[in-house]
Protein backbone atom coordinates (compact mmCIF):
# COMPACT_ATOMS: atom_id res chain seq x y z
CA UNK A 1 0.00 0.00 0.00
CA UNK A 2 1.11 3.51 -0.38
CA UNK A 3 1.01 4.72 2.45
CA UNK A 4 3.37 2.06 4.19
CA UNK A 5 6.03 2.54 1.42
CA UNK A 6 9.36 3.70 2.78
CA UNK A 7 12.62 4.50 0.81
CA UNK A 8 14.15 1.06 0.96
CA UNK A 9 17.69 0.58 1.58
CA UNK A 10 17.79 -3.10 1.85
CA UNK A 11 16.97 -3.89 -1.91
CA UNK A 12 19.39 -6.61 -3.12
CA UNK A 13 20.81 -3.99 -6.13
CA UNK A 14 22.93 -5.31 -9.27
CA UNK A 15 26.96 -4.20 -9.21
CA UNK A 16 28.20 -1.52 -11.31
CA UNK A 17 30.16 -3.88 -12.90
CA UNK A 18 27.16 -5.96 -14.18
CA UNK A 19 24.47 -3.36 -14.51
CA UNK A 20 25.51 0.54 -15.09
CA UNK A 21 22.44 1.59 -13.10
CA UNK A 22 20.05 -0.26 -10.68
CA UNK A 23 17.10 1.52 -13.03
CA UNK A 24 16.54 3.64 -16.25
CA UNK A 25 13.44 5.36 -16.69
CA UNK A 26 12.81 6.27 -20.73
CA UNK A 27 11.15 9.37 -20.69
CA UNK A 28 10.86 12.50 -18.08
CA UNK A 29 7.27 13.80 -18.17
CA UNK A 30 4.21 13.00 -16.56
CA UNK A 31 4.84 8.82 -15.91
CA UNK A 32 8.57 9.30 -16.56
CA UNK A 33 9.10 11.74 -13.89
CA UNK A 34 7.03 9.78 -11.46
CA UNK A 35 9.09 6.69 -11.72
CA UNK A 36 11.99 8.45 -10.99
CA UNK A 37 10.78 9.77 -8.17
CA UNK A 38 9.63 6.32 -6.66
CA UNK A 39 12.48 4.63 -8.13
CA UNK A 40 14.89 6.57 -6.04
CA UNK A 41 13.27 7.10 -2.95
CA UNK A 42 13.36 3.25 -3.14
CA UNK A 43 16.67 3.38 -3.25
CA UNK A 44 17.35 2.78 -6.37
CA UNK A 45 20.30 4.69 -8.23
CA UNK A 46 18.52 5.46 -11.56
CA UNK A 47 18.91 6.78 -15.18
CA UNK A 48 16.60 8.59 -16.85
CA UNK A 49 16.84 9.29 -20.51
CA UNK A 50 15.11 12.22 -22.56
CA UNK A 51 15.44 12.62 -25.84
CA UNK A 52 14.81 16.21 -25.91
CA UNK A 53 17.21 18.96 -23.92
CA UNK A 54 16.89 20.93 -20.79
CA UNK A 55 14.64 23.35 -19.74
CA UNK A 56 15.48 26.21 -17.82
CA UNK A 57 12.34 27.58 -16.11
CA UNK A 58 13.88 31.23 -15.10
CA UNK A 59 14.58 31.32 -18.86
CA UNK A 60 12.31 29.28 -20.72
CA UNK A 61 8.82 29.73 -18.77
CA UNK A 62 6.99 32.52 -20.47
CA UNK A 63 3.44 32.59 -18.29
CA UNK A 64 4.44 36.58 -18.00
CA UNK A 65 6.00 37.74 -20.94
CA UNK A 66 3.64 40.04 -22.64
CA UNK A 67 2.58 39.87 -26.97
CA UNK A 68 4.53 43.26 -26.68
CA UNK A 69 7.34 41.32 -25.86
CA UNK A 70 7.27 39.27 -28.72
CA UNK A 71 9.01 39.56 -32.24
CA UNK A 72 5.65 38.75 -33.37
CA UNK A 73 3.78 40.38 -31.03
CA UNK A 74 2.02 36.90 -30.43
CA UNK A 75 0.75 35.96 -33.93
CA UNK A 76 3.45 34.06 -34.78
CA UNK A 77 5.92 33.19 -36.80
CA UNK A 78 3.26 31.53 -39.95
CA UNK A 79 5.84 30.90 -42.62
CA UNK A 80 8.33 29.24 -40.40
CA UNK A 81 5.23 27.30 -38.14
CA UNK A 82 3.90 25.88 -41.66
CA UNK A 83 7.18 24.42 -42.66
CA UNK A 84 8.47 23.27 -39.53
CA UNK A 85 5.28 22.47 -37.01
CA UNK A 86 2.48 21.56 -39.44
CA UNK A 87 0.87 18.95 -36.99
CA UNK A 88 1.79 20.74 -33.59
CA UNK A 89 0.18 23.92 -34.70
CA UNK A 90 -2.81 22.54 -34.95
CA UNK A 91 -2.62 22.50 -30.88
CA UNK A 92 -3.66 25.53 -29.38
CA UNK A 93 -0.67 25.74 -27.43
CA UNK A 94 1.52 25.67 -29.99
CA UNK A 95 1.90 29.47 -30.47
CA UNK A 96 5.40 32.71 -30.20
CA UNK A 97 5.09 31.38 -26.58
CA UNK A 98 4.99 27.93 -26.15
CA UNK A 99 6.39 26.84 -29.55
CA UNK A 100 9.49 25.88 -28.21
CA UNK A 101 7.71 23.06 -26.10
CA UNK A 102 6.64 21.11 -29.23
CA UNK A 103 8.52 18.90 -31.93
CA UNK A 104 9.62 20.32 -35.13
CA UNK A 105 7.73 17.49 -37.57
CA UNK A 106 10.19 17.42 -39.81
CA UNK A 107 12.58 15.73 -37.46
CA UNK A 108 10.11 13.66 -36.00
CA UNK A 109 8.10 12.42 -38.80
CA UNK A 110 5.28 9.74 -39.29
CA UNK A 111 2.74 8.89 -42.16
CA UNK A 112 -0.71 8.28 -42.08
CA UNK A 113 -3.74 7.93 -45.07
CA UNK A 114 -4.76 10.98 -46.75
CA UNK A 115 -8.51 9.47 -45.74
CA UNK A 116 -7.46 8.84 -42.07
CA UNK A 117 -5.55 12.17 -40.48
CA UNK A 118 -4.17 11.40 -36.88
CA UNK A 119 -2.68 14.82 -35.35
CA UNK A 120 0.13 13.24 -32.72
CA UNK A 121 1.15 16.27 -30.52
CA UNK A 122 4.12 15.74 -29.17
CA UNK A 123 7.05 17.89 -27.19
CA UNK A 124 10.40 16.67 -26.31
CA UNK A 125 12.41 18.17 -23.78
CA UNK A 126 13.05 17.91 -19.90
CA UNK A 127 9.45 17.37 -18.94
CA UNK A 128 7.98 16.16 -21.88
CA UNK A 129 4.19 17.38 -22.46
CA UNK A 130 3.70 17.61 -18.79
CA UNK A 131 4.75 21.22 -19.30
CA UNK A 132 1.58 22.10 -21.56
CA UNK A 133 -0.56 19.61 -20.80
CA UNK A 134 -4.54 20.74 -19.76
CA UNK A 135 -4.07 19.84 -15.61
CA UNK A 136 -7.54 17.99 -15.50
CA UNK A 137 -7.62 15.28 -13.19
CA UNK A 138 -10.66 12.68 -13.11
CA UNK A 139 -10.89 9.11 -11.28
CA UNK A 140 -12.16 6.39 -12.92
CA UNK A 141 -14.23 3.88 -11.23
CA UNK A 142 -15.73 0.37 -11.86
CA UNK A 143 -18.40 1.51 -14.47
CA UNK A 144 -14.98 2.36 -16.45
CA UNK A 145 -12.83 -0.55 -15.62
CA UNK A 146 -15.61 -3.55 -16.39
CA UNK A 147 -16.86 -1.60 -19.30
CA UNK A 148 -14.58 -4.19 -21.69
CA UNK A 149 -15.67 -6.92 -19.89
CA UNK A 150 -19.25 -6.32 -19.88
CA UNK A 151 -20.14 -5.01 -23.67
CA UNK A 152 -17.29 -7.59 -25.26
CA UNK A 153 -14.96 -4.98 -26.79
CA UNK A 154 -11.85 -5.25 -26.24
CA UNK A 155 -9.81 -7.41 -22.97
CA UNK A 156 -11.07 -7.28 -19.66
CA UNK A 157 -8.92 -4.57 -17.48
CA UNK A 158 -6.89 -6.66 -15.12
CA UNK A 159 -7.55 -4.26 -12.18
CA UNK A 160 -10.32 -2.66 -10.93
CA UNK A 161 -11.02 0.36 -8.78
CA UNK A 162 -10.50 -0.91 -5.33
CA UNK A 163 -6.55 -1.97 -7.14
CA UNK A 164 -6.05 1.63 -7.69
CA UNK A 165 -7.50 3.71 -5.33
CA UNK A 166 -4.89 3.97 -2.87
CA UNK A 167 -2.61 5.24 -5.23
CA UNK A 168 -4.87 7.83 -6.91
CA UNK A 169 -5.10 9.24 -3.12
CA UNK A 170 -0.88 8.96 -2.95
CA UNK A 171 -0.61 10.91 -5.84
CA UNK A 172 -3.53 13.80 -5.09
CA UNK A 173 -1.62 14.26 -1.68
CA UNK A 174 1.52 14.55 -3.62
CA UNK A 175 1.11 16.45 -6.31
CA UNK A 176 -2.06 19.00 -4.94
CA UNK A 177 -5.35 18.41 -6.58
CA UNK A 178 -8.00 21.37 -6.19
CA UNK A 179 -12.12 19.99 -6.67
CA UNK A 180 -15.12 19.98 -5.85
CA UNK A 181 -16.15 16.73 -3.57
CA UNK A 182 -19.74 15.47 -4.98
CA UNK A 183 -20.30 11.65 -3.83
CA UNK A 184 -20.93 10.14 -7.60
CA UNK A 185 -20.14 6.36 -8.35
CA UNK A 186 -19.02 7.10 -11.77
CA UNK A 187 -16.48 9.84 -10.85
CA UNK A 188 -15.33 8.62 -7.22
CA UNK A 189 -14.32 11.97 -5.57
CA UNK A 190 -10.81 12.48 -3.90
CA UNK A 191 -8.02 13.88 -1.90
CA UNK A 192 -8.68 17.50 -2.92
CA UNK A 193 -7.47 20.63 -1.89
CA UNK A 194 -10.48 23.71 -1.71
CA UNK A 195 -12.04 24.29 -5.27
CA UNK A 196 -11.57 26.94 -7.52
CA UNK A 197 -15.00 29.22 -7.74
CA UNK A 198 -17.51 29.44 -10.46
CA UNK A 199 -18.47 32.63 -11.68
CA UNK A 200 -22.32 34.16 -11.70
CA UNK A 201 -22.91 32.62 -15.74
CA UNK A 202 -21.62 29.19 -14.10
CA UNK A 203 -23.50 29.72 -10.96
CA UNK A 204 -26.28 30.00 -13.68
CA UNK A 205 -25.87 27.01 -15.59
CA UNK A 206 -25.36 24.51 -12.62
CA UNK A 207 -28.21 25.82 -10.83
CA UNK A 208 -30.62 25.54 -14.21
CA UNK A 209 -29.68 22.13 -14.51
CA UNK A 210 -29.66 21.23 -11.31
CA UNK A 211 -33.76 21.97 -11.22
CA UNK A 212 -34.12 20.29 -14.45
CA UNK A 213 -32.61 17.04 -13.85
CA UNK A 214 -31.71 16.72 -10.38
CA UNK A 215 -28.83 14.41 -9.82
CA UNK A 216 -28.93 12.96 -12.98
CA UNK A 217 -26.47 15.90 -14.63
CA UNK A 218 -24.08 17.87 -12.37
CA UNK A 219 -21.90 21.17 -12.99
CA UNK A 220 -19.04 21.57 -10.86
CA UNK A 221 -15.68 23.37 -11.23
CA UNK A 222 -13.41 21.11 -12.92
CA UNK A 223 -11.20 19.03 -10.76
CA UNK A 224 -7.32 20.11 -11.53
CA UNK A 225 -3.96 19.58 -10.61
CA UNK A 226 -3.43 23.62 -9.66
CA UNK A 227 -2.74 24.83 -5.96
CA UNK A 228 -5.50 27.04 -4.56
CA UNK A 229 -3.52 26.80 -1.42
CA UNK A 230 0.32 26.72 -0.58
CA UNK A 231 1.56 23.19 -0.62
CA UNK A 232 4.26 20.87 -0.40
CA UNK A 233 6.90 24.04 -0.56
CA UNK A 234 4.83 25.44 -3.76
CA UNK A 235 2.67 28.23 -3.86
CA UNK A 236 -0.76 28.62 -4.67
CA UNK A 237 -1.85 29.90 -8.70
CA UNK A 238 -2.11 33.34 -8.97
CA UNK A 239 -4.73 33.33 -11.10
CA UNK A 240 -2.17 34.33 -14.69
CA UNK A 241 -4.21 31.48 -16.62
CA UNK A 242 -1.45 30.71 -19.57
CA UNK A 243 -0.47 28.13 -17.75
CA UNK A 244 0.62 26.04 -21.47
CA UNK A 245 3.77 28.56 -21.02
CA UNK A 246 5.36 27.19 -17.80
CA UNK A 247 4.79 28.38 -13.97
CA UNK A 248 7.62 29.90 -12.51
CA UNK A 249 5.53 29.51 -8.93
CA UNK A 250 5.08 25.65 -9.80
CA UNK A 251 1.73 26.28 -9.13
CA UNK A 252 0.63 23.33 -10.97
CA UNK A 253 2.10 20.24 -11.40
CA UNK A 254 4.82 19.02 -14.23
CA UNK A 255 7.44 17.00 -13.75
CA UNK A 256 10.10 19.56 -13.62
CA UNK A 257 8.64 21.42 -10.57
CA UNK A 258 7.58 18.53 -8.54
CA UNK A 259 8.61 15.11 -8.94
CA UNK A 260 12.23 15.26 -11.25
CA UNK A 261 13.22 17.68 -8.09
CA UNK A 262 12.01 15.12 -5.44
CA UNK A 263 13.72 12.55 -7.31
CA UNK A 264 17.43 14.61 -7.34
CA UNK A 265 16.83 15.16 -3.70
CA UNK A 266 17.99 11.66 -3.05
CA UNK A 267 21.09 11.75 -4.39
CA UNK A 268 20.26 9.01 -6.47
CA UNK A 269 19.34 10.43 -9.94
CA UNK A 270 21.28 10.67 -13.08
CA UNK A 271 19.16 12.85 -15.81
CA UNK A 272 20.73 12.77 -19.30
CA UNK A 273 19.33 15.01 -22.05
CA UNK A 274 19.52 14.67 -26.03
CA UNK A 275 19.16 10.77 -24.96
CA UNK A 276 16.75 9.06 -28.50
CA UNK A 277 16.16 5.37 -27.36
CA UNK A 278 16.08 3.53 -30.38
CA UNK A 279 15.49 0.38 -29.02
CA UNK A 280 15.75 -2.33 -25.93
CA UNK A 281 18.30 -5.55 -26.35
CA UNK A 282 16.46 -8.80 -25.39
CA UNK A 283 18.57 -11.69 -23.64
CA UNK A 284 16.62 -14.61 -24.57
CA UNK A 285 18.92 -16.57 -21.94
CA UNK A 286 17.65 -15.00 -18.90
CA UNK A 287 14.07 -13.40 -21.01
CA UNK A 288 15.30 -10.43 -19.73
CA UNK A 289 15.66 -6.59 -21.38
CA UNK A 290 19.32 -7.15 -21.55
CA UNK A 291 20.16 -3.34 -22.40
CA UNK A 292 18.80 0.73 -23.81
CA UNK A 293 20.37 1.63 -26.97
CA UNK A 294 20.50 5.03 -27.51
CA UNK A 295 21.71 7.89 -30.19
CA UNK A 296 23.10 11.41 -28.88
CA UNK A 297 21.35 13.51 -30.14
CA UNK A 298 23.96 15.91 -30.49
CA UNK A 299 26.20 14.04 -31.51
CA UNK A 300 25.05 10.74 -33.36
CA UNK A 301 26.94 9.13 -31.08
CA UNK A 302 25.75 5.30 -30.36
CA UNK A 303 25.62 4.03 -26.90
CA UNK A 304 24.18 1.34 -24.26
CA UNK A 305 22.87 1.65 -20.70
CA UNK A 306 22.17 -1.32 -18.81
CA UNK A 307 20.12 -1.89 -15.66
CA UNK A 308 18.10 -4.13 -13.72
CA UNK A 309 15.18 -3.09 -14.46
CA UNK A 310 13.89 -0.54 -17.67
CA UNK A 311 10.15 1.69 -16.97
CA UNK A 312 9.41 2.22 -20.71
CA UNK A 313 7.26 5.82 -20.04
CA UNK A 314 8.24 7.88 -23.53
CA UNK A 315 4.21 8.77 -24.24
CA UNK A 316 1.88 5.40 -25.97
CA UNK A 317 3.07 5.91 -29.37
CA UNK A 318 6.47 6.74 -28.48
CA UNK A 319 7.00 3.46 -26.04
CA UNK A 320 5.31 2.05 -28.54
CA UNK A 321 7.44 2.56 -31.18
CA UNK A 322 10.44 1.79 -29.39
CA UNK A 323 9.55 -1.73 -28.80
CA UNK A 324 8.53 -2.27 -32.03
CA UNK A 325 12.10 -1.11 -33.27
CA UNK A 326 13.27 -3.50 -30.94
CA UNK A 327 13.42 -6.83 -32.81
CA UNK A 328 15.28 -9.94 -32.68
CA UNK A 329 15.03 -13.47 -33.69
CA UNK A 330 12.71 -14.34 -30.80
CA UNK A 331 10.95 -10.99 -31.48
CA UNK A 332 10.84 -9.98 -35.55
CA UNK A 333 7.56 -7.87 -35.08
CA UNK A 334 8.90 -6.15 -31.94
CA UNK A 335 10.19 -6.77 -28.27
CA UNK A 336 7.16 -8.18 -25.90
CA UNK A 337 4.68 -8.88 -28.89
CA UNK A 338 3.94 -12.66 -28.44
CA UNK A 339 0.23 -11.58 -28.40
CA UNK A 340 0.83 -9.54 -31.56
CA UNK A 341 -0.79 -7.07 -29.69
CA UNK A 342 1.75 -4.31 -29.94
CA UNK A 343 0.90 -1.41 -31.71
CA UNK A 344 -2.95 -2.20 -31.79
CA UNK A 345 -6.13 -0.82 -30.41
CA UNK A 346 -5.31 2.67 -30.40
CA UNK A 347 -7.23 5.51 -28.71
CA UNK A 348 -7.80 8.72 -28.39
CA UNK A 349 -11.30 10.67 -26.81
CA UNK A 350 -13.11 12.19 -29.38
CA UNK A 351 -14.29 15.65 -28.55
CA UNK A 352 -15.16 18.81 -30.17
CA UNK A 353 -19.44 18.72 -29.62
CA UNK A 354 -21.45 20.72 -27.77
CA UNK A 355 -23.55 24.22 -27.33
CA UNK A 356 -22.83 27.67 -26.45
CA UNK A 357 -25.36 30.44 -25.49
CA UNK A 358 -26.27 33.97 -24.11
CA UNK A 359 -27.18 34.71 -20.35
CA UNK A 360 -28.92 37.49 -19.35
CA UNK A 361 -29.24 39.20 -16.49
CA UNK A 362 -25.64 39.79 -15.16
CA UNK A 363 -24.62 42.76 -16.51
CA UNK A 364 -23.19 44.39 -13.45
CA UNK A 365 -21.00 41.88 -12.76
CA UNK A 366 -17.50 40.78 -13.73
CA UNK A 367 -14.82 38.71 -13.09
CA UNK A 368 -11.42 39.01 -12.05
CA UNK A 369 -7.95 37.08 -13.25
CA UNK A 370 -8.05 34.66 -15.62
CA UNK A 371 -9.02 31.31 -13.58
CA UNK A 372 -6.72 28.25 -15.36
CA UNK A 373 -9.83 26.14 -15.18
CA UNK A 374 -13.36 25.75 -15.76
CA UNK A 375 -16.45 23.74 -15.45
CA UNK A 376 -17.42 20.04 -15.69
CA UNK A 377 -20.14 17.58 -16.12
CA UNK A 378 -19.50 13.97 -15.17
CA UNK A 379 -20.84 11.29 -17.40
CA UNK A 380 -24.50 10.36 -17.37
CA UNK A 381 -24.84 8.20 -20.19
CA UNK A 382 -25.27 4.67 -19.81
CA UNK A 383 -24.16 5.39 -16.08
CA UNK A 384 -27.64 3.46 -14.74
CA UNK A 385 -30.01 3.13 -18.26
CA UNK A 386 -28.44 1.91 -21.24
CA UNK A 387 -28.61 4.00 -24.28
CA UNK A 388 -30.34 2.42 -27.05
CA UNK A 389 -28.10 4.02 -29.66
CA UNK A 390 -24.45 3.62 -28.52
CA UNK A 391 -22.30 2.30 -25.79
CA UNK A 392 -20.32 4.13 -23.26
CA UNK A 393 -20.13 7.76 -22.69
CA UNK A 394 -19.04 11.37 -22.36
CA UNK A 395 -18.54 14.15 -20.39
CA UNK A 396 -18.45 17.80 -20.43
CA UNK A 397 -15.55 20.55 -19.89
CA UNK A 398 -16.78 23.99 -20.40
CA UNK A 399 -17.39 27.30 -18.84
CA UNK A 400 -18.80 31.02 -18.42
CA UNK A 401 -17.30 34.39 -19.67
CA UNK A 402 -18.02 37.38 -20.22
CA UNK A 403 -17.71 38.75 -23.57
CA UNK A 404 -14.89 41.15 -25.08
CA UNK A 405 -14.88 44.99 -25.85
CA UNK A 406 -15.00 45.09 -29.37
CA UNK A 407 -11.66 45.47 -29.74
CA UNK A 408 -11.93 44.44 -33.40
CA UNK A 409 -15.02 46.32 -33.98
CA UNK A 410 -14.96 49.98 -36.90
CA UNK A 411 -15.34 53.38 -35.41
CA UNK A 412 -13.56 56.30 -34.60
CA UNK A 413 -13.03 59.02 -31.97
CA UNK A 414 -14.67 59.32 -28.62
CA UNK A 415 -18.08 56.88 -28.98
CA UNK A 416 -15.92 54.62 -30.35
CA UNK A 417 -13.38 54.62 -27.21
CA UNK A 418 -16.45 54.13 -25.01
CA UNK A 419 -17.44 51.30 -26.94
CA UNK A 420 -13.94 49.68 -25.87
CA UNK A 421 -14.56 50.17 -22.33
CA UNK A 422 -18.12 48.09 -22.37
CA UNK A 423 -18.18 44.50 -21.75
CA UNK A 424 -20.33 42.34 -23.62
CA UNK A 425 -22.66 39.71 -22.79
CA UNK A 426 -22.29 36.65 -20.39
CA UNK A 427 -21.79 33.40 -22.55
CA UNK A 428 -21.48 29.52 -21.56
CA UNK A 429 -20.41 26.58 -23.68
CA UNK A 430 -20.19 23.00 -22.87
CA UNK A 431 -17.54 20.95 -24.66
CA UNK A 432 -18.17 17.47 -25.03
CA UNK A 433 -15.03 14.94 -24.13
CA UNK A 434 -16.43 11.03 -25.01
CA UNK A 435 -14.82 7.72 -25.09
CA UNK A 436 -13.39 5.50 -28.06
CA UNK A 437 -13.82 1.82 -28.27
CA UNK A 438 -10.87 -0.18 -28.42
CA UNK A 439 -10.67 -1.90 -31.82
CA UNK A 440 -7.80 -3.31 -33.23
CA UNK A 441 -8.02 -1.71 -36.71
CA UNK A 442 -6.93 0.87 -34.77
CA UNK A 443 -2.83 0.77 -34.94
CA UNK A 444 0.21 1.83 -35.40
CA UNK A 445 3.42 0.16 -37.25
CA UNK A 446 6.54 0.79 -38.30
CA UNK A 447 6.52 2.81 -41.56
CA UNK A 448 8.61 0.88 -44.32
CA UNK A 449 10.46 3.81 -45.95
CA UNK A 450 10.38 7.08 -43.08
CA UNK A 451 12.83 7.56 -40.76
CA UNK A 452 13.52 10.56 -38.44
CA UNK A 453 16.62 12.54 -38.21
CA UNK A 454 18.57 9.91 -36.40
CA UNK A 455 17.68 7.48 -38.22
CA UNK A 456 14.96 5.38 -36.67
CA UNK A 457 11.86 3.95 -38.22
CA UNK A 458 9.01 6.12 -38.29
CA UNK A 459 5.30 5.37 -37.23
CA UNK A 460 2.19 4.82 -40.06
CA UNK A 461 -0.58 5.80 -37.49
CA UNK A 462 -4.19 4.06 -38.80
CA UNK A 463 -7.01 5.86 -36.66
CA UNK A 464 -10.55 6.79 -37.88
CA UNK A 465 -13.71 7.23 -34.87
CA UNK A 466 -16.37 4.14 -35.33
CA UNK A 467 -20.17 5.25 -35.44
CA UNK A 468 -20.06 4.75 -32.11
CA UNK A 469 -17.87 7.95 -31.74
CA UNK A 470 -19.67 9.50 -33.91
CA UNK A 471 -23.03 8.88 -32.47
CA UNK A 472 -21.49 10.51 -29.76
CA UNK A 473 -20.74 13.64 -30.83
CA UNK A 474 -24.57 14.19 -32.10
CA UNK A 475 -25.63 13.23 -28.77
CA UNK A 476 -23.17 15.93 -27.30
CA UNK A 477 -24.75 18.86 -29.06
CA UNK A 478 -28.21 17.47 -27.68
CA UNK A 479 -27.60 17.21 -24.28
CA UNK A 480 -25.59 20.22 -24.02
CA UNK A 481 -28.67 22.64 -25.67
CA UNK A 482 -30.96 20.58 -23.58
CA UNK A 483 -28.78 22.12 -20.25
CA UNK A 484 -28.18 25.84 -21.59
CA UNK A 485 -32.08 25.98 -21.99
CA UNK A 486 -32.73 24.47 -18.86
CA UNK A 487 -30.72 27.54 -17.59
CA UNK A 488 -32.77 30.08 -19.33
CA UNK A 489 -30.00 30.63 -22.10
CA UNK A 490 -30.92 32.48 -25.22
CA UNK A 491 -29.43 32.51 -28.74
CA UNK A 492 -28.42 28.82 -28.17
CA UNK A 493 -25.76 27.45 -30.91
CA UNK A 494 -25.43 23.53 -31.04
CA UNK A 495 -21.94 22.46 -32.87
CA UNK A 496 -20.54 19.35 -33.93
CA UNK A 497 -16.85 20.32 -34.81
CA UNK A 498 -15.04 16.84 -36.35
CA UNK A 499 -11.75 17.02 -34.96
CA UNK A 500 -9.16 14.18 -36.09
CA UNK A 501 -8.11 11.29 -33.57
CA UNK A 502 -5.03 12.58 -31.69
CA UNK A 503 -5.92 16.22 -31.25
CA UNK A 504 -7.32 15.59 -28.28
CA UNK A 505 -3.83 14.69 -27.22
CA UNK A 506 -4.99 11.72 -24.94
CA UNK A 507 -3.44 9.15 -27.15
CA UNK A 508 -3.27 5.57 -25.30
CA UNK A 509 -3.54 2.15 -26.17
CA UNK A 510 -1.43 -0.10 -28.37
CA UNK A 511 0.43 -2.06 -25.42
CA UNK A 512 -2.52 -2.76 -23.10
CA UNK A 513 -2.61 -4.48 -20.04
CA UNK A 514 -4.92 -7.80 -19.56
CA UNK A 515 -5.43 -10.89 -18.32
CA UNK A 516 -3.74 -13.14 -20.54
CA UNK A 517 -0.41 -13.25 -22.20
CA UNK A 518 -1.99 -14.30 -25.23
CA UNK A 519 -4.42 -11.33 -26.18
CA UNK A 520 -2.47 -8.75 -23.73
CA UNK A 521 0.84 -7.08 -24.02
CA UNK A 522 1.29 -6.17 -19.88
CA UNK A 523 0.02 -7.81 -17.03
CA UNK A 524 -1.84 -6.40 -13.64
CA UNK A 525 1.23 -4.54 -12.74
CA UNK A 526 2.49 -2.96 -16.00
CA UNK A 527 5.22 -5.59 -16.23
CA UNK A 528 5.34 -7.56 -19.99
CA UNK A 529 4.90 -10.83 -20.29
CA UNK A 530 7.53 -11.78 -22.34
CA UNK A 531 9.92 -9.09 -20.28
CA UNK A 532 9.86 -9.55 -16.57
CA UNK A 533 12.07 -6.69 -16.02
CA UNK A 534 10.54 -4.36 -18.56
CA UNK A 535 7.37 -2.11 -17.20
CA UNK A 536 5.24 0.32 -19.01
CA UNK A 537 2.98 2.85 -17.40
CA UNK A 538 2.66 5.81 -19.87
CA UNK A 539 -0.79 5.77 -22.13
CA UNK A 540 0.12 2.29 -24.06
CA UNK A 541 -0.77 -0.11 -21.23
CA UNK A 542 -4.51 1.74 -21.43
CA UNK A 543 -6.84 -1.38 -21.92
CA UNK A 544 -9.85 1.42 -22.83
CA UNK A 545 -10.01 4.51 -22.71
CA UNK A 546 -13.17 5.77 -20.58
CA UNK A 547 -13.89 9.33 -21.34
CA UNK A 548 -12.24 11.20 -18.44
CA UNK A 549 -8.56 12.92 -18.77
CA UNK A 550 -6.32 10.19 -18.27
CA UNK A 551 -3.02 11.37 -16.55
CA UNK A 552 -3.38 11.18 -13.05
CA UNK A 553 -4.39 7.25 -13.93
CA UNK A 554 -1.17 7.14 -15.55
CA UNK A 555 0.60 9.05 -12.46
CA UNK A 556 -1.24 6.36 -10.14
CA UNK A 557 -0.52 3.12 -12.21
CA UNK A 558 3.17 4.08 -12.29
CA UNK A 559 3.30 4.29 -8.75
CA UNK A 560 1.83 1.31 -8.03
CA UNK A 561 3.68 -0.62 -10.47
CA UNK A 562 7.33 0.81 -9.18
CA UNK A 563 5.89 -0.28 -5.80
CA UNK A 564 5.57 -3.83 -7.49
CA UNK A 565 8.83 -3.96 -8.97
CA UNK A 566 10.94 -3.16 -5.82
CA UNK A 567 8.63 -5.48 -3.75
CA UNK A 568 9.83 -8.57 -6.90
CA UNK A 569 13.54 -7.20 -6.32
CA UNK A 570 13.83 -7.64 -2.71
CA UNK A 571 11.97 -10.96 -3.25
CA UNK A 572 15.06 -11.58 -6.00
CA UNK A 573 12.44 -12.10 -8.75
CA UNK A 574 13.86 -9.56 -10.36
Amino acid sequence: MPHHRRPAAGVPLVSRRAADYDAIVIGSGITGGWAAKELTEHGLRTLVLEAGGPIDPAKDFVEHVQPWQLHFRGKGDRRTMEKEQFIQKNCYACDEWSGKFFVNDNDNPYTFDADKPFHWIRGRQVGGRSIMWGRQVYRWSDLDFEANAKDGHGVDWPIRYADIAPWYSYVERFIGVSGERLGLPQLPDGEFLKPMDLNCAERMVRDGVTRRFGGERVVTIGRCAILTENHGGRAACHYCGTCERGCITRSYFNSIGVTLPAAQATGRLTLRPFSVVHSLSFDPATRRVSGVNVIDARTRQTMEFKARVIFLCASALESTRILLNSRSAEFPDGLANSSGEVGRNLMDHVMGAGASGTLAGMEDHESYGNRPNGTYTPRFRNVTTRHPDFLRGYAFQGGGWRGGFGADSPGFGREFKKRLREHGPWGFQFYGFGECLPRPTNYVALDPVKVDAWGIPALHINCAWSDNEQKLLQDMSVTAAEMLEAAGATGIRPFVDHNPPGLTIHEMGTARMGRDAKTSVLNAHNQAWDAANLFCTDGACMASSANQNPSITYMALTARAVDYAVDQMKRNAL
